[in-house]
């Protein structure tokens, strides 16, 4: 399948779908970032996107953007082109990895704190607007008011604020409610509980019903670094728009805790055969000192 514009969700044949960056994130995330400074050659990473659906010049163009972008650099060893993480790529990789791995999607640790964050922005500032609250999503946070949003727990925004250039702009305090207030209600007014819960559900029957059909390695794939690179770039899609409330103000059975489970299984079930198959795939060379 042929996918030319690189900001184009990448469909697979469960009707999911990943845009190309977020392919190459996972990719980079899977195979890269615990090995040391290494560069991937081009025609690797080419080689193992095609599997999972995105074409040639789809994988061009987007490794050409990141690097724009300051995501990527590049580095030619004759006539071959080299790719690697810059520092900024590395933060959000591991941070990812901290999200998946060690905070879960289950929140049984709230200490009844929340951070509020109230802004004021002057209206001709619409495109720092969407990049505030687009990073504000990410860290957790649910919009009270238009101008004031919360997430539960205490929450660093120093370093979100301070590289957007708004801390002129922003108040933060942490703080518990009153008694007097329903926390339940507060959290189903600020977050999108049943959209939060069906990408939940749609991701566990996904993953359950291809191990059910015998591939034991997702999306209809019986390639383990394809399934790998699917299986974590569809669920750091999830958790990335999910606050992690305190669950036991969540309604109950709340599927955060069996789609783990799946996503946990099905990488451990991956995971080696994943990796001696990089190792086979990858043409690597060391990063050179910029």
């Amino acid at each position: 399948m042929e996918d030319d514009n690189p900001d184009e969700p990448v469909d697979a044949p469960d009707g999911t779908q990943l845009r190309p960056q977020s392919l190459v994130l996972a990719f980079f995330g899977n195979h890269v970032l615990d090995e040391g400074d290494l560069c991937v050659y081009s025609g690797s990473i080419i080689d193992v996107l095609a599997r999972a659906g995105t074409g040639e010049q789809a994988v061009r163009s987007t490794l050409t953007r990141m690097v724009n972008r300051g995501l990527l650099l590049r580095q030619r060893e004759g006539r071959k082109m080299f790719f690697g993480l810059t520092p900024q790529a590395t933060r959000i990789l591991r941070d990812g990895s901290r999200r998946i791995w060690r905070d879960g999607a289950v929140n049984e640790d709230w200490d009844g704190t929340w951070t509020l964050l109230g802004f004021s922005l002057p209206e001709s500032w619409q495109r720092q607007r969407h990049d505030l609250r687009s990073q504000l999503s990410w860290s957790g946070f649910g919009a009270l008011y238009s101008g004031l949003w919360v997430a539960p727990g205490r929450v660093d925004v120093h370093a979100i604020v301070s590289e957007l250039g708004l801390a002129a702009h922003v108040k933060v305090f942490h703080a518990q409610a009153d008694q007097a207030t329903d926390i339940g209600l507060m959290i189903r007014e600020s977050w999108d509980l049943e959209s939060i819960a069906a990408r939940y559900v749609a991701f566990d029957k996904r993953w359950t019903a291809d191990q059910d059909a015998g591939s034991g390695s997702g999306s209809g794939s019986r390639d383990p670094v394809t399934a790998r690179l699917r299986l974590v770039g569809e669920w750091l899609r999830i958790i990335r728009t999910d606050p992690r409330l305190p669950v036991q103000h969540l309604p109950p059975g709340w599927p955060a805790r069996q789609a783990q489970e799946t996503f946990r299984r099905v990488a451990e079930e991956t995971a080696e055969s994943a990796d001696r198959m990089a190792r086979e795939l990858l043409e690597t060379t060391p990063l050179r000192d910029a």
